[in-house]
């Protein structure tokens, strides 16, 4: 089915979305809030610009959008697949606890925060290009991949996992990363770590036709929870 979306407000199109029996292709998408929430069973393809809280709640579908994307993609998202070939905007992947999002360029501020897992759900994140301060904040479980194409500074910002209690955060940089807070613990990722990070690596390359191979062989830093500090503590049984 498609649907010429740019003279539909956003609870028409959703509408649309939700009836139709088969898969969807959006054209002329023009900032229509809520696109897809909770959808559980349909391949959604969408050409232009989503609005806020794409995918939100999503549990099971596959999303890819040609474009850019606003703020709150996969809010709380259960299961399923979001691909993006442009940039996102704050708050990506908020309280997610399952299912994948990959974005070829950017993505904003508080990038995978409240991020969480529970025995198989494991939520994944992969960035293409850098993301803005506050990545991966009280994260609490999953997999946060920066890989940082085309940067030559690193791709992160300031406060990465500030009150980070579980999960891991990988990054790809030559660059020493600095100003870190004392819930974090930075090491260069092990060869152990990176067959972890391998399968969603390869995904993300596949998504976008680029070299896996390349990305790889690269440096990645490896961030995780610092079992002294008093986030792990007030979270944790241990």
């Amino acid at each position: 089915m498609n649907i010429w979306a740019r003279d539909l407000d956003f609870k028409e199109l959703n509408r649309q979305i939700k009836t139709s029996p088969e898969d969807v292709c959006i054209d002329e998408c023009c900032g229509q809030r809520f696109i897809a929430s909770g959808l559980k069973d349909k391949t959604l393809t969408i050409h232009g610009t989503p609005g806020n809280a794409l995918g939100a709640y999503l549990n099971g579908a596959h999303i890819e959008v040609h474009g850019n994307v606003q703020d709150a993609v996969g809010d709380t998202m259960n299961d399923g697949k979001i691909v993006i070939h442009g940039s996102a905007g704050d708050a990506l992947g908020y309280a997610m606890r399952g299912g994948q999002i990959f974005v070829r360029g950017d993505a904003g501020y508080r990038t995978g925060i409240h991020m969480k897992e529970y025995k198989d759900k494991k939520p994944v994140i992969v960035i293409g290009g850098k993301v803005g301060s506050f990545l991966g904040e009280y994260l609490a479980g999953g997999l946060i991949i920066v890989l940082g194409l085309h940067s030559a500074e690193a791709p992160v910002n300031n406060f990465i996992g500030a009150g980070m209690h579980g999960g891991r955060i990988f990054i790809r940089t030559n660059r020493e990363l600095t100003r870190l807070p004392a819930q974090v613990i930075a090491e260069i990722a092990s060869e152990e770590d990176m067959r972890e990070i391998a399968p969603s690596v390869t995904e993300f390359a596949a998504c976008f036709n680029i070299n896996v191979e390349t990305l790889m062989k690269d440096r990645f830093y490896l961030l995780k929870p610092n079992a002294k500090n008093p986030y792990k503590q007030l979270y944790t049984a241990n």
